[in-house]
Parts: structure tokens; sequence; C-alpha cells
């Protein structure tokens, strides 16, 4: 269910596909492997997932469309080297092969002879490499070339501002949820909540954004608010990027200079611009009066959390849910499992709307009734006044 009605025009996005990745093809012949390759009617191999993503824009809609209509195309063409190596049970091998060889033929290290018995042990070894990071680093790339791709066609397609990306991969029996902002996915599995990724925002990266700042003219240390040139000379409070707790320190002419985080909670923002460290987008934008572009601080690259469906027994009541931040704003975990869980034991285990109607209850209570005093919450707190998309997807 995309965006609450109450905003004229939504930023909010949303995209649910099913993707078929075709085996590229080998550079010399045909890349052979054992087994479980998928084929198509004519010939063509590879292997489906499933596919769904929230994009939540700011400053317009353009990044967050794109992103929607493009993101899970990124994602098929960075799996296509991996159709083989996915489903061959042997570890991946280091180098591609040219020719047409089993995978499994395909030696874990770089020697190619033999190693003489009173050889002495290699100063290093070859990295264990699983399947799954494999998958999380085509995805990690796949988000970066959506931001490259954004980019090159921020002028002629005229993209505005930025968007905030989650998405979620369903492949082999595996759940792998990327998320660069600040919306969410949760899991609910026997009313258990367990949290399948976290909010990316200037308080929560502020230790990354400061190791950016090192050797820069920015100031890297941080202060409770905003210095006054007439406490030159007084101590305070701050705190550098190695430190969680606080200290006291002589104010001195450098600390002046603007913050890199100001306010704090929702209200945070990088550099007093914006609210969020990672996303895709916003490649224009500069700190207010200054020629300091955003972008360095505002990174691409999303965490991507795995969860092995194979590992559980589901039931029909167990449920991923992704939400914008709209939703997150006025509705914590407990609360969103207690909708969960009410909306579907009033619907047949069967019945394939029972999902849907929980997305669509989410996003009502979440933007509240209107009332004189604005649109409120049933307890009577301010409703949410962003655009809310949800998915609700059973496991």
């Amino acid at each position: 269910v995309i965006n609450a009605g109450k905003s004229q025009h939504n930023e909010d996005q949303a995209c649910c596909e099913v993707v078929f990745v075709e085996r590229r093809p080998s550079p010399r012949g045909r890349l052979l492997s054992k087994e479980g390759c998928g084929e198509l009617a004519g010939g063509r191999k590879g292997f489906y997932f499933h596919y769904w993503a929230l994009f939540d824009g700011h400053a317009g809609s353009g990044a967050a469309v794109m992103a929607s209509e493009r993101l899970h195309l990124h994602i098929s063409e960075q799996l296509r080297d991996l159709v083989d190596i996915l489903q061959d049970p042997s570890p991946p091998p280091i180098c591609l092969p040219h020719g047409p060889v089993e995978l499994s033929q395909v030696p874990f290290t770089e020697d190619d002879g033999d190693v003489p018995s009173d050889a002495v042990p290699r100063f290093h070894l070859e990295k264990a490499v699983s399947h799954e990071s494999l998958v999380i680093g085509a995805i990690e790339n796949a988000f970066k070339h959506m931001d490259d791709q954004i980019e090159q066609e921020q002028v002629s397609q005229r993209l505005a501002g930025g968007c905030c990306a989650l998405a979620a991969i369903y492949l082999m029996g595996k759940f792998y949820v990327a998320n660069a902002g600040d919306s969410r996915a949760i899991i609910i599995r026997n009313g258990e909540i367990i949290p399948m990724s976290r909010e990316f925002t200037p308080e929560t990266e502020r230790q990354r954004l400061q190791f950016l700042l090192l050797g820069q003219e920015l100031p890297h240390l941080e202060f409770p608010r905003r210095i006054q040139p007439k406490e030159l000379g007084r101590k305070m409070l701050y705190r550098d990027q190695d430190m969680n707790g606080w200290a006291y320190k002589k104010i001195e002419e450098d600390d002046l200079k603007f913050p890199l985080i100001y306010g704090e909670g929702k209200k945070a923002r990088v550099m007093a611009t914006i609210g969020v460290t990672r996303g895709l987008g916003d490649h224009d934008l500069k700190v207010f009066s200054s020629n300091i572009h955003i972008k360095p601080f505002l990174s691409c690259f999303p965490e991507v959390r795995v969860y092995d469906l194979t590992q559980y027994e589901h039931c029909p009541d167990d449920v991923l849910v992704l939400g914008t931040d709209g939703l997150w704003d006025v509705t914590n975990d407990k609360e969103v499992a207690g909708v969960v869980m009410e909306v579907l034991t009033s619907y047949e285990p069967n019945d394939p709307c029972r999902y849907t109607m929980v997305a669509q209850e989410l996003v009502v209570r979440s933007r509240g009734v209107l009332k004189e005093r604005g649109w409120r919450l049933a307890n009577d707190k301010l409703g949410s006044g962003d655009d809310i998309s949800v998915f609700v997807i059973p496991l």
C-alpha cells in the first residue's frame, strides 16, 4: 500500500517484480556446470529472484521514480556472472574461467603448479568467500551502479533530489534485505520480532561521517549545540569521532565552524542540509551557502542482512514488513506486530488479500484521523505527516 493520501505529490515509490537472471555467455565457448541451472524454453539458462522495494524520495520524486524502475535490473545484471556459481556446492572460484570448464574443476587457490614439499608456507591464504557474500556483493554493486546512472541522467531526465532505498530480494531460499536510508524492515515470526535493517541517520553514522572529515577544513568535533562567538575560551562539552561519551574542552576559533551534525533526533541534519546519510541521488546537493557537496557524506551503499527461510518452519501468519519512515516515525516494532496479528486472525489463513489488508491498516493507523487539532492517532498523538508506504510479505 503506497501513500497515506495526505500529500498532493507522493514522493514514495514502490516496486514488486519477479526477475529472471540469464546466464552471461562465456567469452570462449560455454561455461558448464554440473547441475541445477534452470532452463527456459529456447535454451535460456538462469534463475529467478523475487523482489520488493520501497523508495522514499526527498526534494522531488525523480530519483525515486528512476530507482523504482531500474534497481532490480541492475541487481539482475550483477547476478549474471553468478548463475552457475551459486548453484554449484563447491567454493566460488577466485577467478572466473575463460574456457568451457566445469566450475567444480576450478581450483580454490591461485597456485598453478605443484608446491614443493619443503616450500616455505605462504605468508597469506585466500579468504573463504561464501555464496551468500557473493549475492550481498552483487546487491551492493547494483546500488552503486543505480546511483551512477542517476548522476549520469540527472540533467537529461530532470531528476530532482534523491531517495532512501529499501529492497528485499528472495533468492534460493534466502531473503536479502538491503537498506540505504531510514526506511525499515522487520520479520514477525511466531509473534517474535526480528529486525532486518537499521536506520542510517546523522546520529547513527556520526563516527563514519567524522572519519571522512579527517584532514579537511570542516570541523570533526561534535558539540551539543551551535557555539556562540562570545563563548570562545570557555570550556564546553564535546566528543570526537572515536568517542561515545562526552568530555569538556576549551573553545577555540576553529570550533566556530558550522557543525557536521546539526540538531538531534528526527531533526538532525548533516551540516544542516539533509537528514539521512545513505541513499541514492542528491549529486547536486550542496551545504547551504557553500560549495561543499553533500554526496561524499551520503553513501549509496546499503547494509544487507540475510534471513534463511530454510532454517525455520513458517506459518501463514509469519511475514516480512517493509515500511518507509512515514510508518516508523509514529509506530514501533511492537505496535506493528500487534496490528499484523490482529488483522491476520480476522481472515482465513488461505485468503490472499489478508496481507494487503494488514498493509492498508498499518498505513491508515499511522496516518491518523483528521480532527480539529490536525491528524491524530488513536492515542491522540500527532499522526504521520509523511508519505507512508508498506509491504507485508508472507514468508
